[in-house]
C-alpha cells in the first residue's frame, strides 16, 4: 500500500490490522514501514533485536582491544 492511500485510509487500515491484516507501506515504491497486528510486530521486533545483538556482540568480539591509557572526563569531551 502507498503511503498515501494509508494516511487517507487510516482508520479502515488500523480496524483491519486489528482483525489480523498486516500492510506493507512503500513510499516511492520502495518498503518504509509495516503495520502489523501489535502481538505479531512485538515477535518480528524481539526476533529483530535478538539478531541485531548477536550480530554485534560477534562483532565486538572480533576487534582488537587497544589500550589508550589513562583519561580525564575533559579529555573525553574536548572533541
Amino acid at each position: 500500500m502507498q503511503a498515501a492511500e494509508a494516511n487517507r485510509n487510516f482508520s479502515r487500515v488500523l480496524r483491519e490490522v486489528t482483525e489480523g491484516r498486516s500492510y506493507l507501506v512503500t513510499s516511492h515504491g520502495r518498503p518504509v514501514a509495516r503495520i502489523v497486528p501489535a502481538d505479531a510486530g512485538a515477535a518480528v521486533v524481539s526476533e529483530a533485536r535478538a539478531e541485531a545483538r548477536k550480530r554485534l556482540l560477534a562483532r565486538l568480539a572480533e576487534q582488537p582491544v587497544v589500550d589508550v591509557g589513562p583519561w580525564t572526563r575533559d579529555e573525553l569531551h574536548e572533541r
